[in-house]
């Protein structure tokens, strides 16, 4: 089961630790029911067994093939700001608690109220543009 947790069910560990457990239990029938010496070879023989399963599973990069190469560099929204700029002008469309819809340019954008509560129509600056996010103000 040890082998077949390495081979071919990486990284569950249920079947390795059955394994393991099915292992301990031959050794301990190994012990009850065999002379002491023919019973430290079964201990022997499971031991070795085991650890050369485990070290042959790391060796041949069985795990390789289960893992994840590729990683991924984006982000949502990564354009949502581009052609913004702090101090430029809007209009709202939408009530701001604080936050709500701005007219900005040619663009719709959801952004945040420094300002508090704002009603649609109300004449905005854009004060920050951080982590896509944009900041306004009526004053």
């Amino acid at each position: 089961m040890v082998l077949v947790e390495v081979l071919f069910v990486p990284g569950t560990t249920v079947i390795g630790f059955l394994g393991i457990f099915v292992t301990a239990v031959g050794v301990y029938y190994g012990f009850r029911t065999f002379e002491s010496n023919v019973a430290l070879s079964i201990l022997g023989l499971a031991i070795i067994s085991n650890v050369a399963v485990v070290a042959y599973g790391f060796k041949s990069g069985v795990w390789n093939k289960f893992s994840l190469k590729d990683t991924h560099t984006g982000g949502s929204f990564d354009d949502r700001l581009q052609g913004l700029e702090v101090g430029q002008k809007g209009v709202t469309v939408s009530d701001f608690k604080p936050y709500g819809k701005v007219e900005i340019g040619e663009g719709i954008y959801e952004a945040k109220s420094e300002s508090g509560f704002l009603s649609p129509g109300t004449e905005v600056y854009i004060v920050k543009l951080e982590h896509n996010r944009i900041i306004i103000t009526n004053q």
